[in-house]
């Protein structure tokens, strides 16, 4: 499998930090709300908001309880904030326009996943083999005076092995991680336009 990179070049914070990808995953929705707004929620936004959120992440977990993070979060605390204290780190956040988050989702030496400790960390990573980068990011733009928020996920693996290992579990579990991101959006551009009224 190929990585692969968008034809024309790509200027967000994935172009920057995770250019080419062997997985990816984009979802958009329309808010009738500024770019602030949606943004701010994208930052605000609590699990129990998102529906179906902590049902299909205990599946994902298969029942197990874990330690915190973006799929065990505090229950009433902003989810991408948990993300960032614990497996992810901030790539770079330019409100209202993106924030990016990235992590190694596949370590060497068979360890537990790790936060980059730093940007520079993760994007050094990319030149390691026994691991895989993942990034996710929140993007807006203006839409005829409404803010489009899309979401994009990457993974880039660039051992062979780790590639083949990413991809079994890619297909287990991308229906529900493709649900979940879509119950995300739909909580955040709730709360944008709860907001804007």
């Amino acid at each position: 499998m190929r990585a692969r990179r968008l034809p024309s070049g790509d200027p967000t914070a994935l172009g920057r930090f995770l250019p080419a990808w062997h997985f990816r995953e984009v979802h958009s929705t329309l808010a009738r709300a500024s770019r602030e707004r949606v943004y701010r929620a994208v930052l605000d936004v609590t699990p129990e908001e998102i529906f179906l959120f902590r049902t299909l992440v205990a599946v994902r977990r298969l029942g197990r309880d874990g330690p915190e993070g973006i799929l065990n979060p505090p229950r009433g605390q902003p989810l991408l904030a948990a993300a960032a204290r614990t497996g992810f780190r901030v790539l770079e956040d330019r409100p209202p326009e993106e924030i990016a988050l990235g992590t190694f989702v596949v370590a060497p030496e068979g360890r537990a996943p790790v936060r980059p400790e730093s940007p520079l960390a993760f994007q050094e990573g990319a030149n390691r083999s026994g691991m895989a980068l993942a990034a996710i990011t929140f993007q807006t733009a203006e839409v005829d005076g409404r803010t489009l928020l899309t979401t994009e996920t990457r993974v880039f693996a660039p051992d062979r092995n780790v590639r083949r290992r990413f991809a079994f579990y890619w297909f287990a579990i991308r229906p529900g991680s493709g649900l979940i991101r879509r119950m995300w959006l739909r909580a955040i551009r709730r709360r944008a336009e709860g907001a804007s009224r």
